[in-house]
């Protein structure tokens, strides 16, 4: 059977790694979420005092990142398991702040460029589609309304043990919107020969049974 290449993107909480990880695992394909890459280098910044907006301290601190995503879905950075750590609010503002950075999105592109070679992959992220897998086989574009997206995060957050705030959440991805999609380098929007996805009014399996049905028409 073809292995493709399948690229899912979106706005913040549209629920595209929750889809990604499910189909990743029908198909038996690997899942590289490129969003907590960008997480890894906010999170090293923070950890190391680095002020998010200072773009060329960012920038230094590249030749000291190792991110691996480990087959048992955890993350680690430099050797350490950071999937839960890379979850807190304030490290997501980040992300978006140092996703701007040229060369920050050039040494994760090339690293999800090279973790995707020979297919039989699922990505998601801000720009999957149209800047890191151009050619991806399918193409996704997973939507869903503000107030959809934020009460998923905050469920999220509240079963992860994190403190949440519903209006608070809600604003900051507000916030992450604008900055996603009026961002110089590789804005969010969606691929011209993408399948436009709105799942607020769909249920997990509705969702996962949608994209394996696209899947099945192109392997």
């Amino acid at each position: 059977m073809k292995k493709i290449s399948i690229a899912i993107d979106g706005p913040a909480a549209a629920g595209k790694s929750t889809i990604a990880k499910l189909v990743a695992k029908n198909l038996n394909y690997t899942y590289i979420d490129t969003g907590a890459m960008y997480r890894c280098v906010a999170f090293y910044a923070l950890k190391n005092k680095v002020d998010y907006t200072d773009e060329e301290g960012v920038c230094q601190l590249l030749k000291e990142i190792d991110i691996q995503m480990c087959p048992d879905g955890t993350i680690h950075l430099n050797q350490e398991d950071v999937t839960l750590l890379i979850r807190e609010n304030e490290v997501s503002m980040g992300a978006s702040i140092v996703s701007r950075y040229n060369q920050v999105r050039e040494f994760l592109v090339q690293k999800q460029r090279e973790m995707a070679q020979g297919g039989g992959v699922i990505l998601d992220g801000r720009d999957i589609g149209t800047v890191v897998l151009k050619d991806a086989e399918l193409k996704i574009y997973q939507v869903a309304s503000i107030e959809c997206r934020a009460l998923r995060r905050y469920k999220e957050n509240i079963e992860r043990g994190i403190e949440a705030d519903l209006e608070a959440i809600q604003a900051e991805i507000a916030k992450r919107d604008e900055q996603d999609m009026t961002r110089e380098i590789s804005p969010l929007r969606k691929a011209e020969d993408a399948i436009e996805i709105d799942t607020s009014e769909m249920t997990l399996d509705e969702v996962v049974a949608h994209v394996m049905n696209l899947v099945l028409q192109r392997i």
